[in-house]
């Protein structure tokens, strides 16, 4: 049924995309219905050129004849489509389930818009019962550790850091050659204050909290698909 509903939030998004623009194409399941999708766009006519998220992402937008730039060649985006592993009411995401947070994030930066596809499981009132990623470097990896640590204490932050493994048990490493520390709280107190210390530890690269990057939200749930603006 997730993935049904997935793929009709996928589908819905699609009708935000106009021809001509320049998208940013995010990563993961939910993604990867709207790629399909948009191949067929594109296969009917529609032009279209994409900024991919991902490696992953690239991969499948050539299998599906959706044309690709890069960032450097096509620096200003119309509109990032993306899924996301939590949604709260004033549109901030926790991203990064699927590894590509900070590659999602610099290109979701750089468009005008971006939209999130999700089904109706993802919405939720408090961030952080799905695990946050943290991107890291690996060099200095145990000190960066710590720092978090110290970080998610002096936020009252109660829960584990765990590294993550890719499935031959070895460190899970990023696109850009980082380490994913996932970190468990259950619920996320203060949002900004926490995504802003972590960020100034010197070994983070990047966490997996987007606070007013997301413009929309496109929702599918049992009783069809909803959209949804960020809560004033």
């Amino acid at each position: 049924m997730s993935e049904q509903l997935k793929r009709q939030a996928a589908a819905a998004a699609l009708e935000f995309v106009e021809d001509g623009m320049k998208l940013g194409i995010g990563t993961g399941s939910t993604a990867l219905h709207f790629v399909e999708l948009l191949g067929e766009k594109v296969a009917a006519g529609m032009k279209v050129i994409g900024v991919p998220t991902s490696e992953r992402t690239a991969e499948l937008c050539k299998k599906n004849g959706v044309p690709l730039t890069t960032l450097e060649e096509t620096p200003e985006l119309d509109l990032t489509v993306d899924g996301a592993d939590e949604i709260d009411p004033q549109m901030r995401l926790i991203k990064g389930g699927g590894g590509a947070l900070l590659r999602e994030k610099i290109v979701a930066s750089a468009s005008a818009n971006m939209i999130v596809i999700a089904d109706k499981s993802k919405i939720v009132d408090t961030l952080g019962a799905f695990p946050l990623p943290i991107e890291v470097m690996p060099f200095g990896l145990g000190s960066t550790t710590i720092a978090v640590q110290k970080v998610c204490d002096h936020y009252g932050m109660q829960g584990s850091l765990s590294l993550r493994k890719a499935a031959d048990g070895s460190n899970f490493v990023t696109d850009g050659k980082h380490y994913i520390i996932d970190a468990t709280f259950g619920r996320i107190s203060d949002v900004e204050g926490l995504d802003a210390a972590l960020r100034a530890i010197p070994g983070v690269v990047e966490t997996g909290l987007f606070i007013g990057i997301a413009s929309k939200a496109v929702v599918a749930g049992a009783d069809g698909v909803s959209i949804i603006e960020p809560a004033c």
